[in-house]
């Protein structure tokens, strides 16, 4: 009867292993998937950014070229009117660079919008979270100063604005759901 429990034992033992590592492998897994999906992102925002800046590059130099042709043609045609021609001319590049800019700001603010997300899926913490954190240290020293605790080194101004100045380093959890595990573990 005693055999019996522990070889019931070492299969429950052998089983729950197998099951950990088989859980390891996936979250292995996942996140190099993660990983790689970022990294896509963002060399799908770099490709981006490197084709609108050499079509944008290439529709100014045509329109300078079509513009050089046109005012040649007036001279020819309309000695006079060449500078109503080159007004008119002047105007539609204006036009076209205002597009170009437009343009440009759209894909700029596509391409921050997407390494934001990225970011966000990989759960790396903004300024406003690790800001968030150390008011959150701050008062818990402070309460901790009420009951007689520890002397605890009062923060600066200066120590939040380094902290806040940091890269935030990628973390697994955000300092929220850190905190409610905290509260939920007695």
């Amino acid at each position: 009867m005693a055999t019996l429990k522990k070889s019931a034992r070492k299969k429950t033992a052998s089983a729950s292993s197998s099951n950990n590592e088989q859980l390891q492998a996936q979250a292995e897994q996942l996140s190099k998937r993660l990983g790689e999906s970022a990294q896509q992102v963002w060399l799908a925002g770099v490709g981006a950014f490197g084709r609108a800046q050499a079509e944008g590059t290439k529709l100014f130099e045509t329109l300078v070229k079509e513009g050089l042709s046109l005012e040649q043609i007036t001279r020819k045609t309309a000695g006079g009117k060449a500078q109503a021609m080159r007004d008119a001319v002047e105007t539609t590049v204006g036009q076209a660079r205002e597009r170009a800019s437009d343009t440009w700001d759209r894909l700029e603010k596509v391409f921050e919008e997407r390494v934001h997300r990225a970011l966000r899926r990989l759960e790396v913490p903004s300024r406003e979270d690790l800001s968030a954190l150390i008011d959150r240290v701050d008062t818990l020293n402070a309460q901790l100063r009420k009951l007689g605790g520890a002397p605890v080194a009062k923060p600066t101004k200066a120590r939040k604005a380094a902290a806040a100045k940091k890269p935030a380093p990628a973390a697994k959890k955000t300092p929220a759901k850190r905190a409610s595990r905290k509260k939920a573990a007695p």
